[in-house]
């Protein structure tokens, strides 16, 4: 894998929140969203503040449901398989949603065919950690501890095809590093892995890592996005610390099956957008690296879209060896 050049651009306002047909609609008992992930990750983080706010008002408060595996091809395809009434609804990634199709010969799901897209949620960058006793201070004190003589370096991801694989596979031969994939079931537990010493680095979703880097569990020494974090605003961009071209920027959103009725759709999202306006979400989103992203179904779609395109695209520019299983 010898070039990756990823952007994920945000120029949109926005839009107005609720059609009117959308009150043809209301859930009467829970909503259930199927997180392709193990607990603690960023979607999962997302989800559950998303959740809360969005139920908070109706009957029956909406369930987040765990449902991690194949680096969420599992999650994904049982919300697909779903029945399309609108009490089921799969988190959708930049992984499961946008990568998995690329790099998968064979996907349980096709994310065209068998789902609809209902909300995007919000954008966040990676950051890549290291534990506070590692040597290197900044991203170029990594990658010249990385090459010594006798160093044997692995890395932690949520899963093999993830955007904090990749990246760091990139990172191996534009820099010719040798560090060791080490994949995770999500997020959480491979940071827990760099906290115990068993992996040497990680790049991961800010909000999955916030907590610890602000506690001292763990030192950031440089994030993929274009600008800074405002939630890390010390912490220098990959392309500040000598690392051009390699910005991005992973996003979270919510689907449902295939065959839900507009209306359902159309209720759904206007439920997301009003918790997403709701100033105490933003700030904890916020607090926590991610930028809100929002509005119509149709917005979310065009984004998805692009996505598959361009991640098809990586994969045939650099002979990625796509996963027969």
């Amino acid at each position: 894998m010898r070039r990756l050049a990823i952007a994920l651009v945000c120029a949109l306002s926005l839009p107005a929140i609720a059609p009117a047909v959308a009150q043809e609609w209301q859930p009467d008992r829970p909503v259930r969203i199927i997180l392709p992930f193990t607990p603690g990750g960023a979607t999962d983080l997302i989800a559950r503040i998303l959740a809360e706010r969005a139920s908070r008002d109706l009957p029956n408060r909406w369930v987040v449901e765990n449902r991690s595996g194949a680096n969420g091809n599992i999650g994904m395809a049982a919300a697909a398989q779903a029945a399309p009434d609108g009490y089921t609804l799969g988190a959708c990634t930049i992984g499961n949603c946008a990568i998995n199709a690329a790099i998968y010969a064979r996907m349980p799901f096709d994310i065209e065919r068998d789902l609809v897209p209902v909300f995007w949620s919000g954008s966040v960058m990676n950051a890549m950690v290291v534990r506070p006793d590692h040597p290197a201070r900044t991203f170029q004190e990594f990658v010249d501890w990385a090459k010594r003589p006798g160093n044997q370096v692995s890395y932690s991801s949520s899963g093999f095809g993830s955007s904090n694989h990749l990246l760091p596979e990139f990172i191996n031969g534009r820099l010719g590093l040798h560090m060791v994939h080490v994949p995770f079931r999500g997020g959480a537990p491979g940071m827990q892995a760099v906290i115990a010493g068993d992996t040497q680095m990680m790049f991961e979703n800010t909000p999955t890592l916030i907590g610890s880097i602000r506690g001292g569990q763990l030192r950031a020494l440089a994030v993929s996005g274009s600008a800074r974090d405002p939630a890390l605003p010390e912490v220098p961009t990959l392309a500040e610390s000598g690392m051009a071209n390699a910005v991005i920027e992973p996003w979270f959103g919510y689907m449902a099956p295939r065959g839900t009725p507009a209306n359902v759709v159309a209720r759904l999202n206007a439920l997301f957008n009003m918790a997403l306006a709701d100033e105490v979400v933003l700030a904890r989103l916020r607090d926590l690296g991610a930028r809100p992203e929002g509005g119509p179904p149709e917005r979310f779609a065009a984004h998805v879209r692009s996505e598959l395109a361009r991640w098809r695209e990586v994969v045939e520019v650099n002979r990625i060896e796509r996963i027969i299983d």
